[in-house]
């Protein structure tokens, strides 16, 4: 296992075998998803906000 940093807060997000590109973490500490932009090395952003269609 690995860890990469948290973009909100800071803390240190624990990372399991076999992760995939575009994969969506929950930091632990802050609570804010995660997405893995790459894996070798790790590196994680905010995930996208989903936005409502309303039905549209």
């Amino acid at each position: 296992m690995s860890e990469a940093d948290c973009v909100a807060c800071g803390a240190a997000v624990t990372l399991h075998d076999g992760l995939e590109t575009g994969e969506i973490l929950d930091c632990g500490t802050c609570g804010v998803e995660l997405e893995v932009i790459d894996v070798s090395p790790p590196v994680l952003d905010r995930a996208p906000e989903l936005e409502e269609d309303w039905g549209e």
